[in-house]
């Protein structure tokens, strides 16, 4: 008998944490305002992060006063380490102490993909989730097959891979859905159009904000501009996990592309932004849903100046800046909320799957002889139940936060 207790992530697209007999999957935050977290109430033996993101891995260290193992590749542990003491400084009430902090540091023990390990009673291999570096899906083995995919990207960008899909046998499947409904365009044609709006925008003497994720989005769009010849300022946590990821080659796909998009960039220092914004130039910086960072202090210099663009480049959650900028026109620069006057546009560099690619992986894993499949991580899971009940006949589930199943 196994136990499946979903305590986040459900019909909605933060705070992952899936919980597997005494093993946690992920355990992060919602970036809303104020942050949510998992639901309370587990006392996990160990802690599987799938990637260094905060709604998988930010609340994390509470679970420290259990005393668990946590597993996660290298390239996750460096990146949450950073993501992770960055949330300190700027949460108001981080979920979690110093010296939490330190004993999950501790606790972590590093795992490379494809390496079998014995948790609990449990076989379990990471596979390469093409996300973001040192991203995985996770595969667990004992008197039944689960594999959650995590986050899971499955074409290659200028910076990773695809991911693994030649899964070992699998009788339940629990799988993302943030993009179930949502065809990707083109990718040579959006960088064209997103390269275009840069130069239009430049041409036009104003400046060219983009907000971008730290982790995975910062390096993608250094190296988009660095392949058409565009220098940029980069500002914020970025820079700092630019350097993490060039020292792991073997989880991206060309080190020297990347070394060449960082060498292109510029680095800004702290109190140097102002000067940036004399002459018309191009801005990557955090955070990618504008909760925050440094994109905050150019975007309220430049509100008022219908020359000037924000450019998104990833999912926006519903309550965030981000969000309210592209669908409402205004932002919250903390100590006022603003109409905005500078343009807007979002350019969907997404590092998951979207509709076809959801669609033919979940076939996949049916057609290797799934038998069910819960549907997590997104906006429309209900939808994608559905879907995968009437199209592939077998028995699928959208849980809601709280759900227990009895396999």
């Amino acid at each position: 008998m196994t136990v499946i207790q979903f305590l986040g992530g459900c019909r909605e697209v933060g705070r992952s944490a899936i919980l597997v007999d005494s093993i946690m999957l992920d355990y992060g935050l919602k970036p809303s305002e104020p942050p949510e977290f998992p639901l309370n109430g587990t006392a996990p033996k160990s802690v599987i992060i799938s990637h260094g993101h905060l709604d998988h891995v930010g609340v994390a260290p509470n679970l420290v006063d259990y005393d668990p193992k946590i597993y996660m590749t290298p390239p996750t542990l460096d990146l949450s380490d950073v993501i992770l003491k960055d949330s300190m400084k700027v949460m108001r009430n981080p979920p979690y102490t110093p010296r939490q902090f330190r004993q999950f540091e501790s606790n972590v023990v590093e795992v490379d993909y494809e390496e079998p390990l014995y948790v609990d009673g449990w076989e379990i291999t990471l596979f390469n989730a093409g996300h973001i570096p040192g991203s995985a899906s996770i595969h667990m083995s004992k008197d039944v097959n689960i594999l959650y995919t995590g986050d899971i990207k499955l074409e290659e960008t200028r910076l990773l891979e695809p991911a693994y899909t030649d899964f070992p046998e699998t009788d339940i499947l629990i799988v993302e859905s943030t993009y179930f409904g949502v065809e990707h365009p083109n990718r040579k044609e959006l960088e064209r159009a997103f390269v275009e709006s840069i130069l239009e925008t430049l041409d036009n003497k104003g400046h060219v904000i983009i907000p971008a994720f730290a982790v995975g989005r910062t390096q993608e769009v250094l190296m988009i501009l660095e392949d058409y010849g565009i220098t940029p300022y980069v500002d914020g946590m970025g820079r700092d996990v630019c350097s993490i990821i060039e020292r792991y080659p073997d989880y991206i796909k060309s080190v020297k592309a990347l070394r060449r998009a960082i060498k292109n960039a510029i680095p800004v220092e702290r109190g140097r932004r102002e000067d940036l914004l004399r002459e018309p130039c191009v801005i990557v910086t955090t955070a990618g849903m504008l909760n925050g960072g440094p994109a905050l202090f150019y975007i309220s210099r430049l509100y008022n100046d219908e020359k000037s663009k924000i450019l998104l480049t990833g999912y926006q959650v519903e309550g965030t800046n981000g969000y309210m900028a592209l669908n409402n026109g205004i932002i919250d620069l903390g100590n006022r909320i603003v109409k905005l006057r500078m343009k807007v546009e979002q350019y969907d560099f997404s590092a998951h799957a979207d509709d076809r690619q959801l669609k033919e992986l979940v076939k996949k894993v049916v057609d290797r002889g799934a038998e069910v499949v819960f549907t997590v991580h997104g906006e429309d899971c209900e939808g994608f139940a559905n879907w995968i009940r009437e199209e592939l006949g077998v028995e699928a589930h959208a849980p809601k936060n709280g759900d227990i199943y009895v396999i």
